[in-house]
């Protein structure tokens, strides 16, 4: 994985005791679920989630170096990038709360900073996390944190670059965050497990 603090999907998944909190709009704005997903829009299909391409839009998948797994999925668009990462949820609660309050502590315990907002997406999280630059010297880069409960799952995403600070590319990469697809499937999951994630399929096959 390319940055430990985002994708470690242990640090900052949540208990299934908390209460959901959804965002109001999500079933007509997104993030979707399967069921409310237009079937003929052609998705790039990576398994546990789903993604509609667009112009200027390149997709990276990280991978656990011990498992060779995918654990994310990296999208660069409008000068930001963006991670995803979908997970298995309660049927009746969601995770996003309790996430939020072990990514602060994970922040803090790091010496960075975070503070939490209102944004388009819900509550958010918006983070100066520390990083090593090229030369070995410590520095900081500004990250939001946002997360979306839906129906028996949970997608977790972190922007980076101009989509943290700049309206108008925070609104595209909004946006691009509210056109994905979670598939959870039907199959038994505890709460919490990352949601199998693939290489899209290529051309003339399965």
């Amino acid at each position: 994985m390319t940055d430990s603090t985002p994708t470690d999907s242990a640090d900052v998944t949540a208990d299934a005791g908390t209460t959901r909190a959804a965002t109001l709009d999500r079933a007509t704005d997104g993030p979707f679920d399967e069921s409310e997903a237009n079937p003929v829009r052609p998705y790039i299909d990576l398994g546990g989630i789903k993604i509609l391409p667009r112009e200027g839009l390149n997709l990276r998948l990280e991978v656990e170096e011990q498992t060779k797994r995918i654990v994310a999925v990296g999208l660069d668009y409008a000068d930001s990038t963006l991670q995803v990462q979908p997970f298995a949820a309660p049927r009746t609660t969601g995770l996003w709360a309790e996430t939020r309050d072990q990514i602060r502590e994970q922040i803090r315990s790091q010496g960075g900073r975070v503070e939490e907002r209102e944004g388009p997406l819900g509550s958010e999280l918006l983070a100066e996390v520390p990083v090593a630059a090229a030369d070995g010297t410590a520095g900081k880069r500004l990250a939001r944190f946002v997360g979306v409960d839906g129906p028996r799952w949970f997608l977790r995403g972190v922007i980076g670059g101009a989509g943290t600070s700049d309206v108008d590319a925070a609104a595209k990469i909004e946006d691009l965050f509210r056109s994905i697809v979670v598939v959870r499937g039907g199959t038994p999951m505890p709460p919490r497990d990352l949601i199998p994630l693939r290489m899209p399929a290529t051309p003339g096959t399965a």
